[in-house]
């Protein structure tokens, strides 16, 4: 553990938030409502994100599941069979769940925080900071004055030129204003950073850090690059014009990351989570051996979150 007194983690883990929070063990259980995503349907670019692949990020858990009440009840029962009676934080994950008419929106998030109101704990809504017009913000404020709300959104790098590089169609300044947006109204703001970017090296990822630092986002999810089948990163990596991060340089470009974050912000991801039939970098298949080496050399140097 760290030396520090006034840190007695060595960052600041989101079950532990948690479980502060409610007293027992919350699980994020994942969802898709198939909300699409103006970045590949043509409204500002087509095809997404040069690594997204056609189930938009949703978990494999909810691979071959249809209708949102099957993913909810299959989702509360391989949550319970594998940490025991917890709560849910229902998790919006796949696409941009913020991008339909605000009404639609109403009535989809009344269903799920009414589906098993005495298990629910709240709702973690994933999307992009151009899909946050007023009207969807305002309904937002009006949740997280009643219940537990996170507002995730994908940055993935503070860099402009590297959002333009892979397709990314917003700016760092449209982040920036919906973090300030959201905040403005007591939302949640837990912000996407993937490290190992195509042509980001490791004073511009750990720029990145710095950055959110100062924006001021509750929470973080740190992701490492990986290659999907069918996208255009994957016909970069075959032509051998991406150089992935090994394990031991992600490992020590997190704890860089970390260190350079505030010890308020939430770490609700360490490493990626790849679907089983992603293509490279294999080492992602070590999830926790990866967690473990973070862990280490933070204990290993002495340091914490918000060290730097």
């Amino acid at each position: 553990m760290s030396s520090n007194p006034n840190h007695p983690y060595l960052y600041s883990g989101f079950s532990r938030y948690l479980r502060g929070r409610f007293g027992c063990r919350v699980q994020k259980l994942p969802l898709s409502v198939a909300m699409g995503c103006p970045n590949r349907n043509g409204a500002i670019g087509r095809g997404g994100c040069i690594f997204c692949g056609g189930t938009g990020g949703a978990s494999p858990l909810l691979f071959g599941l249809t209708s949102l009440q099957e993913q909810l009840e299959r989702g509360r029962q391989a949550l319970w069979r594998k940490y025991g009676r917890c709560k849910f934080l229902l998790y919006l994950q796949a696409f941009s769940n913020t991008y339909a008419p605000a009404e639609e929106l109403k009535a989809l998030y009344d269903r799920l925080l009414g589906w098993d109101p005495e298990n629910v704990a709240g709702l973690s809504i994933g999307t992009r900071p151009d899909c946050l017009p007023p009207e969807v913000l305002d309904l937002l404020a009006e949740y997280a004055q009643r219940h537990t709300l996170w507002v995730e959104l994908g940055l993935q790098s503070a860099h402009d030129k590297t959002l333009r590089l892979i397709h990314r169609g917003h700016t760092v300044m449209q982040f920036t204003q919906a973090v300030e947006d959201l905040k403005l109204r007591k939302v949640n703001v837990c912000a996407h950073v993937i490290l190992g970017l195509p042509e980001e090296n490791r004073k511009q990822m750990l720029e990145t850090a710095s950055f959110l630092r100062r924006v001021g986002v509750d929470g973080v999810k740190l992701h490492m690059l990986y290659v999907l089948e069918g996208t255009p990163l994957a016909r970069i990596w075959r032509e051998g014009k991406l150089r992935l991060l090994d394990q031991e340089e992600y490992i020590s470009l997190a704890v860089d990351f970390l260190e350079r974050l505030s010890p308020s912000i939430i770490i609700q991801r360490l490493v990626s989570d790849p679907p089983p039939d992603y293509l490279a970098p294999d080492w992602l298949k070590y999830k926790t051996e990866t967690i473990s080496g973070i862990q280490t050399e933070m204990e290993r140097r002495e340091t914490w979150q918000g060290y730097a």
